[in-house]
């Protein structure tokens, strides 16, 4: 399940939903004004992928040495949803494993990084 972060189109889940993929949006999970340690506890419970925009999740991950959750960051501003549905189909294909075992990916529009988790120094 992939749970999409604040600054991504919460219509996303849907096209991914068509594409046959779990998805919800923290705005529609009650956590769209929580705090990015309770958005990882939130998915780490769960066995959820954070998709985000946002870097400080990466920081957070290896700070604290955890190997869950994944985190798939988003290094494109401006997507609309059929474009960062696309993108995750394309990050998905290419990383699903890594991610079921703890992983962080950022995704540009020409590369895929992934580091497994634990992050070390």
């Amino acid at each position: 399940m992939l749970l999409l972060d604040q600054g991504l189109p919460r219509s996303t889940t849907i096209r991914l939903s068509a594409l046959g993929l779990d998805a919800e949006h923290v705005g529609d999970c009650g956590l769209a004004t929580a705090d990015d340690q309770t958005i990882l506890d939130y998915a780490r419970r769960r066995g959820h992928t954070i998709v985000t925009l946002d870097a400080d999740f990466h920081k957070y991950l290896a700070l604290s040495r955890a190997t869950t959750p994944s985190v798939i960051r988003i290094r494109i501003e401006g997507l609309k949803a059929e474009q960062l549905a696309a993108l995750l189909v394309d990050v998905l294909d290419e990383c699903r494993e890594d991610l079921s075992r703890g992983a962080v990916i950022s995704a540009t529009e020409t590369r895929i990084r992934l580091r497994n988790l634990p992050l070390l120094p």
